[in-house]
């Protein structure tokens, strides 16, 4: 039982981080009660057994992206830098625009973007599929990274998870040095300015309907983050997945699954106006260039490398 218990310097680190973690977000950001239930999980996790401390470390980054996330509404983004709301609109209108015609609309001539047009051909099928496909941006990834770690492919998947983070952490600098408004923030609000906007449904707002339920809803009506569209991590999570899937050992299914969800969120994301095409794009690059700063830039460097060696042989218990 003795070997299953943490030494005294993690049992003094265990402690330390969770009331750093609580002070600091009771303080600056707002305490909620699912903090102090989320506090006490992690405790018994990482104190109770070795095997859950184990697995608890191996989450560390999905932990650690969560906690920075959360950590952003301690000072917005638009207290930083001016948000960009006409000139992004205005650049995916000249790169992307669409003509309407009589046949689509009254008002032919008029260029509208790629979220308005949508937004004027919904159907269905496609709402349903919206939404389907966007309850997977998150929880896909992270049962993706659980399903290397039980599979004992922890070097895949400490690369994965550590490049999860670190494509998460640059497109969060991002938000700071360029704070930009979605699509739906323009069809609401025009081109004004307002801060401490919440965020909005837009067009998931009909997969909830349809569907008689409010998770959308849920996920979005606490959102404070509003001008964070530039670049879209939404299109950025299923293509971390998608590239070590390449990597690990698993099946030729799952590899075009992860693809196929990878392009139905990047779709969604632009007919559901949560994201311009441009926004799309520069998720895809800032994933490009965080995968290729860690894999031929940080696992170049031996400390770098030592520091990789150490965690696996941690996790791997």
């Amino acid at each position: 039982m003795s070997q299953s218990l943490p030494s005294k310097r993690e049992t003094a680190v265990i402690v330390i981080s969770l009331v750093v973690w609580l002070a600091v977000t009771a303080t600056f950001v707002g305490f909620r009660p699912e903090h102090l239930y989320i506090a006490v999980f992690l405790a018994a996790m990482l104190l109770v057994t070795g095997t859950t401390r184990r697995l608890v470390v191996a989450l560390l980054p999905f932990i650690v992206f969560g906690i920075s996330y959360d950590w952003m509404n301690i000072l917005p983004n638009y207290e930083v830098n001016p948000v960009d709301i006409f000139g992004l609109y205005s650049t995916e209108s000249s790169l992307f625009g669409i003509t309407l015609t009589p046949a689509t609309s009254e008002v032919a001539g008029t260029i509208v973007t790629p979220n308005e047009w949508w937004a004027m051909h919904t159907s269905p099928i496609l709402d349903f599929l919206a939404g389907c496909f966007y309850l997977c941006w998150v929880p896909v990834p992270i049962l993706f990274g659980l399903w290397l770690y039980f599979k004992k492919q922890y070097s895949v998947y400490l690369h994965f998870s550590l490049v999860f983070l670190f494509v998460n952490l640059l497109g969060f600098a991002l938000y700071y040095v360029h704070p930009a408004a979605p699509p739906w923030y323009v069809a609401m609000h025009g081109f004004d300015f307002i801060p401490g906007t919440h965020g909005e449904t837009a067009g998931l707002a009909r997969w909830d309907a349809m569907m008689g339920l409010s998770i959308f809803d849920g996920l979005y009506s606490r959102n404070s983050n509003v001008f964070a569209a530039l670049p879209s991590l939404h299109a950025a999570y299923m293509l971390i997945a998608f590239i070590y899937s390449l990597r690990a050992r698993c099946s030729v299914w799952l590899r075009v699954l992860f693809a196929f969800i990878c392009l139905g969120i990047w779709f969604t994301a632009v007919y559901t106006s949560h994201h311009y095409i441009i926004d799309v794009l520069a998720g895809i690059g800032v994933t490009i260039v965080g995968w290729l700063i860690f894999e031929q830039g940080l696992m170049r460097l031996r400390p770098f490398r030592r520091f990789l060696d150490s965690y696996k042989n941690y996790i791997a218990g």
